[in-house]
């Protein structure tokens, strides 16, 4: 295991890069190897350039008994549909894959704009639901309550100070019917920094997260991060229905759209509670998402940092609490009661 072309791999994971890159181009193949760096989930990834042609390596590093033993079976699925890149090797058990390089271009030099950008998204994500059905792992609500309950027992704030929240989570679960049946393909992490643009087209990539969910899943996720105004709302979800929206499913999207925040806030605030914390916060002040990104653009916040973590997480919760009192949420919420999330 002394292949020079390996050395900027960590040691403990040279075997199953090596694995990799040979399950992909041949024992022989001495691919040139760079590090990728910007992605969220943890995982090693670097560029392997073989013939002329550039692949990604990826590698998992975060193998705990709740990583998600579906996500391989998932990618193997969108990239057969061409939502993900291609696949060229996959080993689920060792957690390593080997795909196309996307080389990426920003999502603002998409052609026609935001606009143009968020009918793109929703078609992309009715092709991923068209596909053949991801394996089931748990239901969203249940994995919502699962993770917000542990911030809420986590030393992150004085003991009450979310009971408003777990309050509001509850009205929205009693009201929103769960069918097994109306169930369907979920990438259910489809942010900014998992849409990528090669300059023709857009891909779904890292899917850790992505197993058989609810079909407006994506789509609030979609919206929260692509769609910052009601027109662009309104043409992200009509092209992934392929028609207009009535009130009904507009009412459940609103409601499936407090649970992605709350799920997003626990995510964020679960990172950060895993680093020690000496005084609970006693308060939920936070800065506007506005707000957020002008500091950051200023170097005030630390990609990735338990800080950042814990505010962002904040933001999030305070996105929550907004949309409980939004103007026409009542009635979100008597509307959608008993009716399943069917296209």
């Amino acid at each position: 295991m002394n292949t020079p072309w390996l050395e900027i791999v960590p040691l403990e994971y040279r075997e199953a890069a090596c694995a990799g890159l040979a399950g992909a181009f041949g024992a022989s193949a001495t691919p040139v190897l760079q590090v990728v760096t910007g992605g969220a989930s943890g995982a090693l990834t670097y560029r392997a350039e073989a013939s002329g042609k550039a692949y990604l390596l990826r590698i998992e590093t975060r193998r705990t008994p709740m990583r998600n033993p579906h996500q391989y079976a998932c990618m193997q699925i969108a990239a057969d549909a061409g939502i993900a890149p291609a696949l060229h090797y996959v080993e689920p058990d060792a957690g390593v894959a080997v795909m196309d390089f996307i080389a990426q271009r920003p999502l603002t030099d998409y052609p026609g704009g935001p606009q143009a950008l968020v009918e793109a998204l929703g078609g992309l994500a009715a092709r991923l639901q068209r596909t053949p059905a991801f394996p089931p792992l748990h239901e969203f609500p249940k994995a919502v309550e699962r993770i917000f309950g542990f911030v809420r027992n986590s030393r992150l704030f004085v003991p009450g100070l979310l009971d408003p929240h777990a309050a509001a989570f509850e009205r929205i679960r009693a009201a929103y019917r769960w069918d097994e049946s109306s169930l369907v393909s979920s990438h259910n992490d489809s942010n900014a920094q998992n849409v990528l643009f090669d300059g023709e087209r857009l891909w779904l990539v890292d899917w850790e997260t992505s197993y058989r969910n609810d079909p407006l899943t994506d789509v609030a996720i979609m919206l929260e991060n692509f769609a910052p105004t009601p027109e662009l709302e309104r043409s992200l979800v009509t092209a992934w229905l392929c028609d207009e929206p009535d009130d009904v499913l507009l009412a459940r999207l609103a409601l499936m759209r407090q649970f992605t925040r709350l799920y997003y806030a626990s995510l964020l605030l679960s990172l950060a509670a895993m680093q020690p914390c000496n005084v609970p916060e006693a308060i939920l002040d936070a800065p506007t998402p506005e707000e957020f990104g002008a500091a950051a653009l200023r170097g005030e916040h630390s990609p990735g940092s338990p800080a950042t973590l814990f505010t962002l997480g904040k933001i999030c919760l305070a996105r929550f609490m907004a949309g409980m009192t939004a103007p026409g949420f009542d009635e979100a919420l008597a509307m959608s009661r008993g009716v399943p999330s069917r296209p």
